[in-house]
């Protein structure tokens, strides 16, 4: 026999726990299905040695601080998982853990979902919000057969340079998990080859702020959804050894050799593309527009913050960037590992509803509402907004999806009894 809930919430990290809150404040029963534990992607995804992207008065939800850290410290991953536990706890959401959704269904002739799990257990809800958020499957670019004698495996299944074999490393991908994982392995005495794409680049800190402070003075926080099809370009940056401005120079000159994205492979050789200066310069065109942006913002607001001349200074062009290699013999290079640093993709095998993802089987929404009503998507980077991935982005997101829920409710129950509100008046 079914569960009976007005919604079901699939996946219990950072992205269910907000919106079980909005829910209960909205007065919805629901249920959220985690297949392993709250946050688990903080827990084993990661490597031992991440921490939030933001600082702690930043990457939180607005209703509890993170107090055992100072509010400028980045805090590490564990108790990033520690702190969604007990927020959870905090406002008594409804999660069961070890429950893994196997479908979601239409309802026959009326309305609603049922939601199936693989233990055997079945739900009926009006509503479904996908929060499995976006590391769902590791991308790994078809390059590198799987037989070839090098040890392979995704960022997602990195943990330490203990756990590689001895030898170099090939990290492919220069995103905040490539530059950290290349710079503690370089660390660690590892020979370390990282193939840069594009990417931006922005400054950690600029004149006693943070960059999180500047994204929200200057803005850059609200700037909408890319657009269908539209990739958003990756961001270097990192909260490790509370936190540092990701520089390509500096890494080449601690011994890291940089080479443009990695384009094929033959009998036993790594081809790159000739695109590491272009990479590497248009990076630093990113970096010194956010620098002009805030320097024209203090002066415009008559902020006194010390001034940092130092900050638009360069290192010289490494040698890797003179002469960037085309090709890299791996057995010559002492190369066996790869890291692919290279993303995710999403995985909706399960939201058996026609209608919500497209043909390549992406999702389709407005600001995680889909074109089918009662289902809704949340946690996805850019899903109404540039802070949608962080902590705090994700609450928001949750409340604007609990609103659009509480109207659908109020259209379904509305009856034109007198000083009942309308749907519009609810909605404000």
């Amino acid at each position: 026999m079914s569960t009976q809930v007005e919604a079901v919430v699939v996946g219990g990290g950072q992205s269910g726990v907000a919106m079980s809150e909005h829910l209960s404040k909205s007065g919805v029963s629901h249920v959220v299905l985690e297949k392993a534990r709250i946050a688990e992607a903080w827990r084993t995804a990661r490597w031992d040695s991440l921490c939030a992207n933001g600082p702690a008065w930043h990457d939180r939800f607005p209703g509890a601080t993170i107090d055992d850290y100072e509010q400028d410290d980045f805090v590490p991953k564990d108790r990033v998982a520690q702190y969604m536990q007990d927020y959870a706890e905090m406002i008594d959401a409804p999660i069961k853990t070890g429950v893994e959704v196997e479908s979601v269904t239409k309802l026959w002739n009326r309305q609603g979902y049922e939601v199936r799990t693989k233990g055997g257990e079945t739900y009926e809800a009006r509503f479904v919000i996908a929060a499995t958020g976006p590391f769902q499957i590791p991308a790994v670019p078809n390059v590198v057969p799987e037989d070839a004698a090098v040890t392979q495996l995704h960022s997602s299944a990195y943990k330490n340079p203990e756990q590689l074999p001895e030898g170099g490393v090939l990290v492919v991908g220069a995103g905040s998990s490539g530059v950290q994982i290349a710079e503690e392995l370089n660390s660690a005495g590892r020979k370390v080859y990282l193939s840069v794409g594009q990417h931006d680049r922005p400054p950690r800190r600029y004149r006693d702020r943070d960059n999180v402070w500047w994204l929200g003075v200057l803005g850059k926080w609200e700037m909408a959804t890319p657009g269908p099809g539209k990739e958003h370009t990756t961001i270097a940056v990192t909260g490790f050894r509370n936190g540092y401005t990701i520089d390509f120079r500096e890494l080449a000159d601690r011994g890291v050799t940089l080479t443009g994205r990695t384009q094929g492979f033959v009998d036993g050789t790594i081809t790159f593309n000739d695109d590491l200066v272009a990479n590497v310069r248009a990076g630093d065109e990113n970096y010194l527009s956010v620098l002009d942006e805030a320097d024209a913002y203090i002066e415009a607001n008559g902020l006194d913050l010390p001034e940092e001349p130092e900050a638009r200074t360069f290192l010289p062009d490494p040698d890797c960037m003179v002469n960037p290699l085309s090709e890299l013999d791996l057995a010559a290079a002492g190369i066996t590992t790869i890291i692919w640093a290279t993303g995710f993709r999403v995985d909706y095998s399960w939201l058996n509803v026609p209608g919500v993802v497209d043909h390549l089987g992406r999702p389709l929404h407005a600001r995680g509402v889909t074109p089918v009503a009662g289902i809704y998507y949340l946690g996805l980077p850019w899903l109404s907004r540039r802070g949608s991935s962080f902590i705090w982005g994700t609450w928001h997101d949750a409340k604007y999806i609990a609103d659009q829920i509480d109207i659908q409710r109020n259209y379904s129950e509305y009856s034109g009894n007198a000083g009942r509100p309308t749907p519009l008046e609810a909605s404000k």
